[in-house]
């Protein structure tokens, strides 16, 4: 599949035309919300096999070849020049379609109130195909060892339909914020943590779930030993039932980090006991800080290349947004917070308002601003085929286990082409 950038004056018309495909392909793969007014800077999927590549200034087949994976003699070949040819500017190359990587996809649904929203559901029957892990988002541990859990609805059919394993994602989570007394209860009184796992390993049975994920953020740094232990514990207590045992991890970069999200992680000790983990990369762009990218690369990169050398590649899913925010400027810490948008939504606010689309190559990350009806400035970041696809390349380059998504529900047409494009999803 290409990513084609959307030009001054350009129509889907043209860019089909360029690509010898069709418009309504283009509209349909990208599900686009303004196929009538495209917007300068936007990325369109275009759904072909392969891709194509036009010459740069001090581009030689050899440098092409080193930039897409290709050897330069079959790049000569498929495009029916010589390996000697000098390449024009703005000459076309073809790139054939690469082998496909395999790799394990999760998804966090999160659902409020008593029942499952229809369009949760619905996104999570979507993705699931895609899916190595469905997780309903949470069971909320109690000071008494019982759980509360989350509206299930038909997730559990959904998982067992598109063989996903359904993962029981467990928060110390109480009136909707992360608690360190409570993890301290948890981890510490050894009568509670049994009542725990007990009604753990009852509820995983009662629903089918087969990976236990363990989703403890804000502990006490005294707590980091207790946290080890217990999924030590755990692990051995679930080794039993034939079930996964997998954590979530504040995004570190060494181990004497400090912070209140950060110094009961323990990077090595959960690579050693756990079977995987998800790294939260993502969050450095937040509701209630000011405008910034939700997952830039660089950071991204720095808190991975720490978790390898703690761990092993082969455990580590990588923390990915499936959303962006719109600030509203002037933005005040502590007063203000940010809208949470889809990639969708993010384009069809830009043709609304006429914006144009920017790319910050450092961050990776697309974004642009605007002004409201009331006269107001908006900051946008968000995420699309460009910035999702860097985050493709990354998994591959450090051998990663996979990626990890929140959260099911925001549109994001865009990922799940490239993924099934990219990638032979892993069953278990």
């Amino acid at each position: 599949m290409q990513i084609h950038v959307v030009q001054p004056n350009q129509s889907l018309f043209g860019i089909a035309q360029a690509y010898g495909t069709t418009v309504n392909d283009i509209v349909e793969a990208n599900e686009l919300p303004n196929p009538n007014q495209l917007v300068v800077g936007q990325s369109v999927v275009i759904p072909i096999i392969g891709s194509f590549y036009y010459i740069q200034p001090g581009d030689s087949l050899w440098s092409v070849s080193q930039k897409v994976g290709v050897p330069y003699q079959q790049l000569a070949s498929i495009n029916g020049i010589s390996v000697n040819q000098p390449l024009q500017i703005g000459f076309r190359l073809y790139i054939p379609q690469k082998q496909k990587t395999a790799a394990e996809f999760n998804a966090y649904v999160e659902a409020y109130g008593e029942t499952m929203p229809a369009n949760l559901e619905n996104s999570s029957r979507e993705a699931a195909p895609l899916l190595t892990y469905l997780a309903p988002f949470s069971f909320q541990a109690k000071r008494d060892g019982s759980l509360e859990a989350p509206p299930i609805g038909n997730l559990p059919e959904i998982a067992r339909q598109n063989n996903n394993v359904l993962m029981m994602a467990i928060t110390n989570q109480e009136e909707g914020q992360f608690n360190d007394e409570l993890g301290r209860i948890l981890l510490n009184d050894q009568a509670i943590q049994n009542t725990f796992l007990n009604n753990i390993v009852e509820t995983a049975k009662q629903y089918g779930f087969r990976d236990i994920h363990f989703d403890f953020e804000y502990l006490r740094p005294a707590d980091r030993d207790a946290y080890t232990q217990f999924l030590r514990t755990a692990k051995n207590r679930f080794n039993q039932e034939g079930w996964l045992l997998s954590t979530a991890l504040a995004p570190k970069t060494s181990a004497t980090q400090k912070g209140r999200w950060y110094e009961a992680h323990d990077y090595k000790a959960h690579g050693e006991i756990v079977d995987f983990v998800v790294i939260m990369t993502y969050e450095w762009g937040y509701s209630g800080g000011p405008p910034l990218p939700v997952s830039p690369i660089g950071p991204v990169r720095d808190v991975l290349e720490y978790a390898i050398s703690e761990m092993p590649p082969s455990k580590i899913l990588m923390g990915q947004n499936l959303y962006g925010y719109d600030w509203t400027l002037p933005f005040e810490q502590g007063n203000d917070f940010a809208k949470a948008i889809s990639p969708q939504q993010a384009i069809q606010i830009a043709a609304e308002n006429n914006a144009r689309i920017e790319y910050d190559t450092e961050a990776q990350a697309p974004t642009f601003t605007y002004y409201d009806n009331a006269g107001k400035e908006h900051k946008v970041w968000f995420e699309d085929a460009r910035s999702i696809q860097a985050k493709f390349d990354l998994l591959r380059e450090l051998k990663l286990r996979g990626m990890s998504y929140w959260k099911l529900g925001l549109s994001f047409p865009q990922n799940w082409l490239l993924l099934s494009d990219q990638f032979n999803v892993t069953k278990r």
